[in-house]
């Protein structure tokens, strides 16, 4: 349980300053083993985070700053539902302030979450995940963590749970940091970031994290080897990787290349064998390289809720036969990998 003393900053001023938003960061940055890179991640972040450029931008961050201030007499970040406040913290009024701001942030796809009483029920239980990987992995106390497509950052609040002294998260979804901010908003400072960065925007060749994430990403790359090996890169030597990613049964050396969609997602290349993912890190010089979860992802873990009213999981499996997705390929199965970097 992480006790905070007091609530979140202050609303962002209405006279956004894109750049002040990281401003801390670059300040933790060169007080941490990362100092080296200072420059070059606030140089990406200069030329990547751009808010005109996207319409939504000023209505979502008008619901960030709508968000009131309250005093939150605690946040736990090893709760399933990251938990931050109690519904004793705020009066009826006040809790539906945060509720209507909270909801204008639509869709919510990682979490759960709990704000001051308000269950956020997103389109994941990212928790289920967390469940299958935390028994396998490395300890995360005092360690700097990457997570790579991080989505609102639901898990680099699980992260800081397990005594991470440092967690940086990046997704180039603008949407995705204002959920962030929004739970931010609330928990105070912490050591955890949000970047609105992909991982091609981060410094080469820097092999500075103890652990780095990549879950749910490879199979949106046009080229997985490259992937394994920017994450390789990524990583000090002995440093681990947790790679989650679709598969699909088949002996080494098969993979699933998709004619068009999968699942209705349009950007999926590669679903390989667990046996030819294996390789596919061997090749790349990893070390300790084992399997420690398979698992079917079912409607009960992805589908739509209040919070995310969109199509899900449901719309993209063939209605007459759930084992197999909208197109006729496999339904989906998830692996988890860890391995270590050389």
């Amino acid at each position: 349980m992480s006790m905070v003393d007091q609530a979140g900053a202050n609303s962002t001023p209405s006279s956004f300053d894109p750049m002040q938003e990281f401003t801390r960061f670059a300040e933790v940055m060169r007080r941490s083993a990362l100092a080296p890179w200072t420059d070059a991640f606030m140089q990406a972040l200069e030329q990547q985070f751009v808010p005109d450029q996207h319409g939504d931008f000023a209505r979502w961050q008008s619901c960030v700053e709508a968000l009131p201030p309250v005093n939150v007499s605690q946040c736990d970040f090893t709760a399933d539902s990251v938990t931050v406040g109690t519904p004793g913290d705020c009066d009826d009024a006040t809790r539906q302030r945060i509720e209507t701001a909270l909801r204008g942030l639509h869709p919510w796809r990682k979490g759960p979450f709990n704000v001051c009483g308000i269950q956020i029920d997103t389109e994941w239980r990212s928790d289920w995940k967390w469940q299958r990987l935390q028994p396998h992995i490395q300890s995360l106390k005092n360690r700097t963590v990457l997570d790579i497509g991080c989505g609102s950052g639901y898990h680099l609040w699980r992260m800081l749970g397990e005594g991470a002294a440092l967690t940086i998260g990046i997704d180039p979804s603008l949407l995705f940091t204002r959920q962030f901010r929004a739970i931010e908003h609330f928990t105070g400072p912490q050591p955890v970031f949000h970047l609105p960065l992909g991982i091609e925007h981060l410094p080469p060749d820097m092999h500075a994290f103890d652990t780095v994430f990549s879950m749910g990403v490879l199979y949106h790359r046009r080229s997985p080897l490259d992937h394994l090996l920017e994450l390789r890169e990524l990583l000090r030597p002995g440093g681990e990787l947790v790679l989650e990613t679709l598969i699909v049964d088949g002996p080494e050396g098969y993979a699933l290349v998709p004619e068009g969609r999968y699942g209705r997602m349009g950007n999926v290349w590669f679903l390989p064998s667990v046996p030819t993912l294996l390789a596919w890190l061997k090749k790349m010089r990893f070390r300790n390289i084992r399997c420690v979860d398979v698992t079917p992802t079912r409607i009960q873990e992805q589908r739509p809720t209040d919070w995310m009213t969109f199509q899900s999981l449901p719309d993209f499996l063939d209605p007459n036969d759930s084992s197999k997705t909208f197109e006729g390929y496999p339904a989906p199965v998830r692996a988890i990998i860890l391995a270590e970097a050389p």
